[in-house]
Parts: C-alpha cells; structure tokens; sequence
C-alpha cells in the first residue's frame, strides 16, 4: 500500500483510524468510556496523493483524507488499529461496498445506536458486521456505560438529554473499538497518551 505520513506505517483498506476531538461533547464521551479517543474513521482506499477515510460526523457521514481526518485531532493526535487476521483482497472489497450506503447520513447526537441515523463508531461498528459478520467493538446501554465508570459526568450527561438520560439506549463507543481484542495497534502518534488508559473491553 502507498505511505503519505512519514512517520505512520502503510495502511490498508478496513483500517480503523482513531482520533481525540477536542469538543466538550467529545470530550465528556472520553471520560465517560475511559479512553483517550472519541472519534474513529476507517480507510477505504487512496486518491493517489493520501488514504481515503470514510467517517460519520457533524451533520452528515462522509469521505476525506487521512490528512484532513487527523487535523481535527487534538494534538493532531491519531492511532491505527487492524484486524489481528489481515483482510484478504474480497474482504476489502466487501468493506468498501458497505460504504456508499451509509454516507451523507445526518449525524444521531443522541448516539442511539437503532436509530437510522449515523455517527462514528457505530458507522464503522457497521461497516464490518454487514461485511464480514464480525464484531468490532460492543454494543451496550448507556447504564452499562455510564455505571462502569463512578466518575461520569452525570450532570453534563442530563442536560445533554434534557434531563433525563436514556438508561436503556444501545450504544457504541469509540472506546470499544479501541480496547476490542480482535485489533491490534500499528500505530500511536502519542503512545504515552493512549497507554494511560487501563480500561479493558472483551
């Protein structure tokens, strides 16, 4: 595969791109999981001058590249995470053809994961169920989510909610992804950051 950024490895199609966004949405998303990331992408190709990452975000899903994708990161901060099994060329295309579908899909600011709209990691939690019948993160409530860490904002989360939290909305985080076992890091722009999160997730 082609390597745009000097100093990351060559990525492939069905790569999961992590990022931290500096939002207080995101931000709070970040402490309530227990993970340093807070938005996730994945790589669907290359333009011939840098990978092509497909991601949902404000207002609606969409394509650009590694690039503009690891701007918006806090301390341009980003890792890569891959599939302990690497795809094979079918597989690849099977993630690829799964994308078209879901972009220019507003963006769920509720996170509701059976809602018909989109956002980051259920896009890619997605992607790879529908292609290749794999798990890659945890769907879970927002009481198994919130409840796990005795440190949670609550009040940011209420208000968020207009007052009462959706204890029993299915969800998917970015943090999930992130500590699924059926991917390995490849690379860690700031490793000294993302190793300070000790929160593991079968």
């Amino acid at each position: 595969m082609f390597s745009s950024h000097t100093n990351s490895p060559s990525l492939e199609i069905g790569d999961i791109i992590f990022t931290c966004i500096a939002a207080q949405l995101f931000k709070s998303i970040s402490k309530a999981s227990l993970c340093w990331s807070n938005h996730v992408g994945i790589i669907i190709g290359h333009n011939g001058e840098d990978y092509l990452v497909a991601e949902s975000r404000v207002p609606f899903s969409t394509t650009t590249t590694l690039k503009k994708f690891i701007k918006r990161s806090n301390k341009r901060h980003y890792a890569v995470r891959r599939l302990n099994n690497t795809l094979t060329e079918q597989q690849k295309l099977a993630v690829c053809s799964q994308v078209p579908q879901r972009l220019n899909i507003l963006y769920h600011t509720g996170f509701k994961f059976d809602s018909k709209r989109q956002f980051c990691s259920k896009f890619v939690y997605e992607i790879y169920k529908e292609a290749l019948n794999l798990e890659v993160g945890k769907i879970e409530t927002f009481n198994d989510l919130l409840k796990s860490n005795p440190n949670a904002n609550l009040t940011f989360w209420k208000l968020w909610f207009f007052g009462r939290i959706p204890w029993h909305r299915k969800t998917v985080t970015p943090a999930s992804l992130w500590f699924c076992p059926k991917l390995n890091t490849i690379f860690d722009s700031h490793p000294e950051i993302s190793n300070s999160d000790t929160k593991k997730v079968g």
